[in-house]
């Protein structure tokens, strides 16, 4: 079985072993990459994972990075993802359930709540004349 493909990819860019990927240079790289590919460059930006040194509490730096990008005129990137929870951290698991903090992560660290929104709404102050 034989497909044409999907015209509605994305790129994901996440970071990893390399360190981050989400800088200006690297999203253009990306871009001519998914350019000479045929497909229509559309990039999301993780802001957590490889892109955070897997430290929650830079995601909201990396966000403020990339809506920079997006600012100064970038139109690839199409969307952004934080890791956010009602509280910050993470929790290990398995354990008990009765050890476990409502709202903390059992995955990857997390943003809390309020993080979160004041990360948003600072990129929605950024965004909206765009």
């Amino acid at each position: 079985m034989t497909t044409s493909g999907n015209p509605d990819c994305q790129i994901i860019l996440r970071g990893g072993t390399n360190g981050p990927n989400y800088s200006a240079e690297q999203v253009a790289e990306a871009v001519a990459m998914a350019e000479k590919a045929g497909v229509m460059p559309s990039l999301m930006i993780d802001c957590s994972h490889g892109n955070s040194g897997k430290d929650p509490e830079r995601q909201p730096v990396v966000l403020q990075k990339v809506i920079k990008q997006i600012t100064d005129g970038n139109r690839n990137i199409h969307a952004v993802m934080l890791e956010s929870n009602l509280n910050a951290g993470t929790q290990k698991f398995p354990q008990p359930l009765e050890n476990l903090e409502y709202g903390v992560s059992i995955t990857d660290g997390c943003l809390d709540w309020q993080t979160t929104e004041t990360a948003l709404r600072e990129a929605h102050t950024a965004l909206v004349g765009r």
